[in-house]
């Protein structure tokens, strides 16, 4: 398993915030970690949406975006790799990976709200081809796996904010990586709560 999208043999690419390194226990519980307030937040973008068209907020922006794909297409990854975005949200990061041509895409959220608006996003683009699923990470399906590529922006960071054991939540997120992921794939995380190193840690098992 690699993580990464600094083309650095693999290594994570970890944008670091000033919090410092999370404790033993984990970090300071906040509502950002419940599906409740995922749901209320996809909720109030879906109906955004569909009133002014919309799309909502691009998780770490636009370059966040570009610097994965770049990093895709340096290490020479297939357009018809199998992908998937875990916690999709709107789906934008799916219809940009789809624009550059890659064709086996499919994104999951655990909020029916965040589906709805990346569906209904992905088919104003004009993309018919991209995959959508509500599915809990940490509670999957036994459909989801065999991924090339496994993407993850600010999802283990919300995850890791849980108040309800963040630390074995985060264990499980692991194991669920390890099922969906493919022997010799590749895991690109983006977060802002994590280093490097810590990464690398939190994913070495499996």
């Amino acid at each position: 398993m690699s993580a990464g999208a600094d083309g650095g043999g693999g290594a994570a690419a970890a944008v670091r915030s000033a919090e410092g390194s999370p404790r033993e226990e984990g970090f300071v519980p906040s509502a950002l970690g419940t599906r409740e307030h995922w749901d209320a937040v996809y909720e109030r973008e879906l109906q955004t949406f569909q009133e002014y068209g919309d799309t909502g907020e691009i998780w770490f922006g636009e370059e966040s975006m570009n610097r994965l794909i770049r990093w895709m297409q340096k290490h020479k990854i297939p357009l018809d790799a199998s992908v998937l975005d875990i916690g999709t949200g709107n789906g934008v990061f799916l219809v940009e990976l789809a624009k550059f041509g890659f064709s086996n895409i499919t994104g999951i959220d655990y909020s029916p709200s965040a589906i709805q608006l990346s569906g209904s996003i992905i088919e104003k683009e004009g993309f018919s081809n991209i995959k959508l699923k509500v599915e809990d990470f940490l509670n999957l399906s036994t459909k989801l796996s065999g991924f090339h590529i496994c993407i993850d922006k600010g999802t283990f960071d919300a995850i890791s904010l849980n108040p309800d054991n963040a630390v074995e939540k985060r264990k499980q997120y692991v194991k669920s990586l390890s099922r969906v992921l493919k022997v010799k794939g590749f895991f690109l995380i983006t977060s802002c709560n994590w280093t490097k190193e810590e990464l690398l840690n939190e994913f070495s098992e499996g």
